[in-house]
């Protein structure tokens, strides 16, 4: 039963990771989307709300999927001792 239990933290940190590159994939490519937004009239009165937006869901990936690494990383450990 261990086993099934040391599989499960197991996931769930390669989720954490995930997590963390799309956020950072998120970062990458803000500035490449940003300008065809602007294009879009009925978006460009509310540049700024989108920013922070995706600015946000950026952070909120990775933070996380840090919390997700470290809690499950501390599991991991503490099962081996």
């Amino acid at each position: 039963m261990a086993s099934l239990e040391k599989n499960k933290i197991q996931i769930q940190l390669v989720r954490g990771g995930l997590l963390v590159l799309a956020g950072i994939g998120v970062f990458l490519r803000i500035p490449q989307v940003m300008p065809r937004i602007k294009t879009i009239e009925s978006f460009s009165a509310a540049i700024w709300f989108i920013y922070i937006c995706f600015y946000l869901l950026g952070i909120l990936l990775i933070m996380g999927g840090a919390r997700k690494i470290y809690e499950n990383y501390r599991k991991l450990k503490s099962d081996e001792k």
